[in-house]
């Protein structure tokens, strides 16, 4: 699951010990962080789609358009089960969940189950 991810000329990452988003722009020589809270949940993965950064999280998947200052729920549905990890699939966003595999073409607004 890809905790940490480059964007532009910043290294972003997941703090899994304090549930915090994290920034480098010193190629990961010094960190500071750039967002705390709880509303979205845990922190799990991340993934940059398009303008967006995209976190799969304990509640769901979030975004930010702020490179992770701040976030806003996605899809916080529970029929495709608690979401492990995010993928790029060119046209459709791909989702490992508990329940299988699943597919967006709605940038994750909506989820279809494609296989077990």
């Amino acid at each position: 699951m890809p905790q940490m991810i480059t964007c532009g000329s910043e290294m972003i990452r997941i703090n899994t010990a304090k549930n915090t988003i994290e920034y480098s722009t010193s190629q990961g020589r010094s960190w500071s962080t750039r967002y705390t809270g709880s509303s979205a949940g845990t922190f799990k993965d991340l993934l940059l789609y398009g303008n967006e950064l995209l976190a799969v999280t304990s509640k769901g998947v979030y975004y930010s358009t702020s490179q992770g200052r701040s976030w806003s729920s996605r899809y916080i549905g529970s029929s495709c089960g608690e979401f492990q990890t995010l993928q790029d699939g060119g046209r459709e966003l791909l989702a490992i969940t508990e329940k299988g595999l699943y597919y967006s073409t709605s940038q994750g607004r909506s989820w279809s189950f494609r296989h077990r």
